[in-house]
């Protein structure tokens, strides 16, 4: 699927550890502009130790309270913590299914019953952060024109 202007960038995820960073970026994104994401994204990337999914789903309180005075981040706790749950769902997601890939294809491509699944079991992934996971990781998604005009932005 050939990249469209304006998306993110796609990568194959070699590891539990790509999925939890393409997740993480999604997140992230929520409210605010990609180009803020990408100019820390670095940051990220050290903050969180490679997004190594072990590492990050030990993360303590402690460590929270580390990263929210980390300049190198978006300091928003809400996401940190829920990264952490992240990096932890897709450990127990990954062993339920007995991979993460296979996780996100039982759904036999009804792409909206694996938003629904995966809003429950990952926090801050709406319908918007979702497609741009799921696209990220070359995935399976509905054509962009078509999911946004069944999906319109919520109002402010």
């Amino acid at each position: 699927m050939p990249r469209q202007k304006g998306a993110p960038p796609q990568v194959t995820p070699k590891s539990l550890d790509d999925y939890l960073e393409a997740m993480t970026k999604s997140a992230f994104q929520s409210g605010i502009s990609w180009d803020v994401i990408i100019a820390k994204w670095d940051g990220f990337r050290e903050a969180f130790e490679g997004f190594d999914v072990e590492h990050v789903a030990d993360l303590t309180p402690r460590d929270v309270e580390k990263l929210m005075k980390d300049t190198r981040i978006v300091r928003n706790r809400a996401k940190i913590e829920a990264t952490i749950h992240n990096a932890n769902a897709i450990i127990e997601t990954d062993k339920e299914f007995d991979g993460f890939k296979k996780y996100l294809r039982s759904f036999k491509s009804d792409y909206e019953a694996l938003v629904k699944n995966m809003k429950k079991r990952f926090k801050f992934l709406g319908d918007s952060g979702c497609y741009i996971f799921l696209y990220t990781v070359k995935e399976k998604v509905p054509d962009y024109h078509e999911w946004r005009e069944a999906h319109p932005p919520a109002k402010r």
